[in-house]
């Protein structure tokens, strides 16, 4: 007869997490500091159970079962969890980070269903921060159950941050249990748990390792317009007041009275909005029913010659002159009746804003800003970028323009030497484009995207989707960041911007077009710039303009994200119908 095979030994420990919340829609510090001031205190006590501790630790996401409960007075006091799940060490989009994820189902005083999501973030930064990466979880609180693959398109009702003190810390080091029969089985399976999380934390904080590079093997053709189907494309051009020429793409199925224009980011262009590799925006809203869309290239566009030079061109020219130009080609050709809606992102929403609250354009129905409008922020790194690296990147490294592609130059040159040595110290990836555009834009590994958000092949040609750039622009945004975080104008003595404000929301009152600002709550690059612009935009027009957080998403992943069609395009679509009539 067989032996009977060994019953699988179950593991368990507590832990216990303190710290605070705040309703509404911001980024988890953000909640965590209003909630500290509002006395908003949220716990947990958890227990991770561990059904196998065989299967546990050939899981590669380390899934376990979390029970307990919740208490704090946004929830009505203490609610058991109904449902919980956690995982130890799970992958994430970034090579060189694991997280630790919390979902929690419960319900509050009132039986609403709530589920509160938090992640840990494991990752070798500057410094000591072993303690920090694996105390400190950050949390968002979502109307409804919610699934880890709905979580991007739930209600976000508050975020906050929690912590483990060290006194709760040493009290958990004292709840591990393991149901073996024996003792020497209990110690050693408490010895293999021990070495898988030491062994994780290891790999994430210890010795540098290197990633292999694969080769760049072009998979979509530059600037391919297979992404947008069924629809009649035509090619239009304008002349700007200065004397540029730009373009725009028309993608038409019918004649449409509400009529969209897409604008897309600093050195980004129309392929942003048209990605075969998965649902892109434009697709969605010709299906909507939005049967009329318009994509825009720039001055600030990949697709125009004009960021390849030692340029001197501010975000005033675009708002005084590229703005202006295009949409008088969008409305000569859909006529005076139909209204002219605008989708714009990164430097393009900026520019945008800077023309509506500049009063450079109207006529235009409403604005959805991706990023950044009209209250530029950045981190103390990417200040500290935008004081000296302009002045080394043209009078030290003596380059003209800061190009992501740099590294796949033939031969030997300062711009290639830069990547190269840019690229030994991002180990999240092993695409060195994406490493140079964390490089060009702020202070993150990465910067523009979340890893996990993006489509592999998007990923892979982050070259063809964000090009090179001169570096005066980053001179005008300093300027914004240093002036309150506040859109100002480069130059006040120009006469050539004279028609233009001084500072862009003396006006805001007067404005009447209605704006959705758009953040990624994990938006690396301009942080929680478009929160602070909705706080201002309140005081001066209240209930004019709405705000959307994106829980989950950082920069340029709002729009080329590979689930963004599901997670975030429907908030966009929604806004656009308010105003559609």
């Amino acid at each position: 007869m067989p032996e009977p095979l060994p019953k699988p030994v179950a593991f368990q420990f507590t832990e216990e997490m303190k710290g605070y919340i705040s309703p509404g829609q911001h980024t988890c510090q953000q909640g965590y500091d209003e909630g500290k001031a509002g006395g908003l205190a949220l716990m947990f006590h958890l227990t991770i159970r561990i059904d196998d501790l065989d299967t546990f630790i050939a899981d590669p996401a380390h899934h376990a079962q979390a029970v307990g409960y919740l208490e704090g007075s946004y929830i009505g006091g203490r609610q058991p969890v109904l449902a919980g799940e956690f995982n130890l060490f799970a992958d994430s989009g970034d090579a060189d980070r694991k997280t630790m994820l919390y979902r929690l189902k419960f319900e509050n005083s009132a039986g609403h269903a709530l589920t509160l999501c938090g992640r840990k973030d494991i990752r070798d930064d500057f410094g000591f921060d072993t303690w920090s990466d694996t105390t400190t979880l950050y949390v968002n609180l979502y109307a409804g159950h919610v699934s880890a693959a709905d979580e991007g398109a739930a209600t976000l009702l508050a975020s906050g941050i929690l912590h483990i003190q060290v006194r709760d810390f040493l009290h958990q080091l004292t709840t591990f249990q393991a149901d073996a029969p024996t003792l020497g089985e209990r110690l050693h399976a408490v010895q293999r748990f021990g070495r898988l999380f030491m062994g994780r934390l290891w790999e994430t904080h210890g010795l540098p390792r290197r990633h292999g590079r694969e080769p760049r093997i072009r998979t979509i053709p530059l600037h391919s317009l297979e992404g947008v189907k069924d629809a009649e494309v035509s090619t239009h051009y304008a002349s700007t007041g200065d004397g540029l020429g730009i373009s725009l793409l028309r993608f038409q199925r019918a004649p449409c009275k509400d009529v969209v224009l897409l604008v897309p980011g600093l050195t980004a262009s129309s392929d942003m909005f048209i990605m075969p590799e998965h649902r892109n925006l434009t697709q969605v809203l010709l299906d909507e029913g939005f049967t009329d869309v318009w994509t825009l290239d720039g001055r600030i566009s990949k697709r125009q010659p004009y960021n390849h030079t030692r340029h001197r061109f501010t975000v005033d020219d675009v708002a005084l002159y590229d703005n202006p130009a295009a949409l008088g080609v969008v409305r000569r050709a859909v006529g005076p009746q139909a209204r002219i809606h605008i989708i714009s992102h990164c430097l393009g929403a900026l520019s945008v804003a800077m023309s509506l609250f500049g009063k450079a354009i109207e006529g235009v129905r409403s604005v959805i800003v991706n990023g950044v409008s009209l209250t530029p922020k950045v981190g103390t790194f990417a200040q500290a970028k935008l004081a000296v690296g302009p002045f080394l990147a043209e009078s030290v490294l003596g380059v003209d323009y800061l190009n992501p592609e740099w590294s796949q130059q033939a031969g030997i040159s300062p711009g290639k030497l830069l990547a190269k040595g840019v690229s030994l110290m991002h180990r999240e990836c092993d695409v060195p484009e994406c490493h140079m555009t964390s490089f060009m834009w702020g202070y993150g590994y990465p910067v523009l995207f979340r890893h996990e958000n993006l489509h592999e092949v998007t990923h892979r040609r982050t070259g063809d989707l964000f090009g090179g750039s001169g570096v005066h622009y980053y001179r005008h945004i300093r300027k914004m960041v240093s002036a309150n975080n506040t859109a100002v104008k480069f130059d006040p003595k120009d006469v050539r911007y004279r028609q233009l404000p001084d500072n862009y929301l003396q006006d805001a009152a007067d404005i009447s077009t209605p704006m959705l600002l758009v953040a990624g709550q994990e938006n690396a690059l301009f942080l929680d710039s478009n929160v602070l612009c909705h706080e201002r935009l309140e005081q001066l027009a209240p209930g004019r303009h709405q705000l959307e957080v994106i829980p989950g998403y950082g920069h340029a992943d709002v729009i080329i994200g590979k689930n963004a069609a599901h997670d975030v395009f429907p908030r966009f679509l929604e806004f656009l119908r308010q105003h559609a009539h």
